[in-house]
């Protein structure tokens, strides 16, 4: 008999690919989903991309009674559901808490009543705050968190205790969490809550650090989500990407297809019981490297970046992932080079429309005096 999944935001973007990769493998899958309609726009209905044999529970994580409903049966949860989004974490404290931790208390103490094979959750690159970084003699260092007078003035390369200069490096999972933002504080939160319940009542757990991911059916019109897609959303409206600071912070763009498998191979591995494990490509590119280049598969090279020599509150400088973790645990390699995921997304782009609500983002953080 196939065993059964439920997938909490699994109508969303990676929970509706891990639902195909699940299907395709043989497994059943249900999706809980509450449709936000910051995500999913305002008519509330069932996705259009989500797979048809998946079944969709529509309800909020935070309802216990909707929640015991959709574990009926199951074998393995994944836990997606989440609020989404750095920036708006720093004034929509009260929700992003209520959602992303008690949503994950709510899932637990149901699963304490009810125990599952297996338990995997989305945990976040962001729970890192900066990356790891190399001094000048070579050995590996904790940056220096940077400071508020260092953004005023401009100075954006994180330092060493005395000031020195570093080199940023992959970032492995026994870097020490520094949280920097409301939304990095919920999801490191919903991570060890995961974690620790799972010890203590023998629910075999996982945590997948997922980097930058990237991939069809991001919501373009959500001013919080990806990098990628916000720059595809201006693109897509005819105006220059923005980008924060100077442009050459670094990320690591994973393929939704490659997490998607990793999340597959999460719930199929009994050595990665109880382990946080980033899931990246092991790549590092400058978010400014990114904006030309999805200009370019658009066709609209003339739209070169907009350097705004701005910083969000939160914000972290160099970030990418040490993925030698999830190739020895899960068997895990990337298999989609990043032009190949480029130039998919740039066709599925093409048959999207996006509302460019950028401006009016970056505008509601600066009123808050959350850039600078």
């Amino acid at each position: 008999m196939h065993e059964r999944v439920l997938i909490t935001g699994g109508a969303g973007f990676i929970g509706s690919h891990l639902a195909d990769e699940l299907l395709r493998s043989g497994y059943r899958v249900r999706a809980l989903d509450n449709l936000s309609p910051q995500v999913h726009g305002q008519h509330m209905k069932r996705p259009a991309y989500l797979n048809d044999d998946a079944e969709l529970v529509v309800g909020d994580v935070r309802d216990g009674d909707v929640i015991r409903r959709a574990l009926d049966g199951i074998d393995i949860v994944y836990h997606f559901a989440s609020m989404v989004g750095v920036g708006q974490s720093m004034y929509q404290i009260e929700r992003y808490t209520d959602v992303n931790s008690r949503g994950t208390a709510t899932l637990l103490e149901a699963l304490v009543e009810r125990p599952v094979r297996k338990l995997v959750v989305a945990s976040s690159m962001s729970i890192y705050g900066e990356g790891c970084y190399r001094g000048p003699d070579g050995r590996a260092i904790e940056a220096v968190e940077r400071t508020r007078e260092q953004l005023v003035r401009a100075d954006w390369e994180p330092r060493g205790p005395d000031g020195e200069p570093l080199t940023p490096i992959a970032t492995p999972e026994s870097k020490r969490p520094t949280l920097a933002s409301v939304y990095a504080l919920s999801k490191y939160d919903q991570e060890r809550l995961c974690l620790m319940i799972g010890e203590a009542y023998n629910i075999p757990t996982v945590a997948l650090r997922f980097f930058n991911v990237y991939g069809p059916r991001q919501a373009l019109s959500n001013p919080y989500t990806g990098v990628l897609a916000i720059f595809a959303s201006r693109l897509l409206n005819d105006n220059h990407p923005a980008i924060f600071e100077d442009g050459e912070q670094k990320r690591d763009f994973v393929s939704v297809y490659d997490v998607a498998r990793a999340c597959r191979l999460a719930a199929e591995s009994e050595a990665a019981v109880g382990l946080p494990i980033n899931v990246g490509s092991g790549n590092a590119y400058t978010v400014r490297e990114i904006a030309t280049r999805i200009a370019a598969v658009l066709g609209k090279e003339y739209l070169e970046p907009e350097i705004t020599g701005k910083c969000r509150v939160g914000d972290i400088r160099h970030c990418f992932a040490d993925i030698s973790r999830a190739r020895a645990v899960l068997g895990y390699e990337p298999q989609v080079a990043f032009e190949d995921g480029l130039t998919e997304l740039a066709a599925w782009l093409g048959g999207e429309s996006a509302e460019d609500r950028v401006v009016q983002a970056s505008n509601e953080l600066t009123s808050r005096g959350l850039t600078v």
